[in-house]
């Protein structure tokens, strides 16, 4: 005898249940499940990122002693060229803050940095994020933009009691006031729909008609300053093709983003100090 078809439509009848319930209960409640639920897995992936950590470190151990004063030998020429570097910083600051006050100019909002280490990278159709082993507990806001050598990485979006959620540069709901290196007119730069497991990339909008990029001879694009969120002059990637928009009035083109967005280990919250 078949079994009635009240049975083999139940499982669609109770997944009906419960996404009714979930689209009636209250907002407050459904933030208050989602961050009860990030909170509670969060010790979960920062156990995973100190475990790669010591495995990274059990790996050093196994390098050969010639090795070790190799690589040290490089770490202290490094730290040579940015000693001195951070002293040219600390000039050109010094002359910066001098010609603010001759000039009565407003100040451009003041940072602390804040070193931080991913725990775990999501990249999918779905998502272009990181999660960092830092947050409340360190005084991170949400907004605050991350940066790292390369340049821009993108904006805390979310923040917990001990880790934070980074939205990338590449993800397509980013989008951020940009500009060519040398060039002040402002353009509207965003991430562009990126698959898995391919390079990150961006588009850029606005830009003037008498602006030329090509893969061959590609302009480096930089953050404008305009918005308050990224400081002016910070690295967003090369344009590297650029056409008429529909309109005629603009051009609008593709941006390649640094490689290294997707292997990062380390990145830098910049913290506002300023007023708000």
């Amino acid at each position: 005898m078949p079994p009635p078809r009240f049975d083999q439509a139940r499982p669609f009848l109770t997944f009906g249940i419960v996404v009714a319930v979930w689209l009636v209960v209250p907002i407050i409640l459904k933030s208050f499940a989602r961050v009860s639920f990030y909170e509670f897995t969060a010790p979960i992936t920062a156990t995973a990122s100190y475990a790669h950590d010591l495995q990274e470190f059990w790996k050093f151990e196994t390098h050969s002693k010639s090795e070790l004063l190799e690589a040290g030998r490089d770490q202290a020429r490094l730290f040579s060229s940015y000693s001195f570097s951070v002293q040219q910083i600390s000039e050109l600051q010094s002359q910066v803050t001098r010609l603010e006050s001759l000039l009565r100019l407003p100040a451009y909002t003041n940072y602390r940095s804040e070193h931080a280490r991913v725990a775990r990278r999501d990249f999918s159709a779905w998502w272009q994020r990181m999660i960092i082993r830092k947050g409340k507990n360190y005084g991170i806001p949400v907004g605050a933009p991350v940066v790292f050598s390369g340049g821009v990485v993108g904006r805390v979006t979310e923040v917990y009691a001990y880790t934070s959620v980074v939205e990338l540069i590449s993800n397509p709901s980013v989008r951020i006031a940009a500009a060519i290196e040398g060039d002040e007119r402002p353009m509207s730069f965003q991430g562009g729909n990126n698959p898995t497991f391919g390079p990150p990339s961006g588009v850029i909008e606005f830009v003037p008609l008498d602006i030329f990029a090509s893969a061959a001879a590609p302009k480096r694009l930089v953050t404008s300053g305009h918005g308050g969120v990224f400081p002016p002059g910070l690295t967003l990637g090369s344009v590297v093709k650029v056409e008429a928009s529909t309109d005629g009035l603009f051009k609008s083109g593709e941006v390649q983003l640094n490689p290294n967005l997707s292997s990062l280990t380390e990145v830098t919250v910049l913290v506002p100090t300023g007023p708000e």
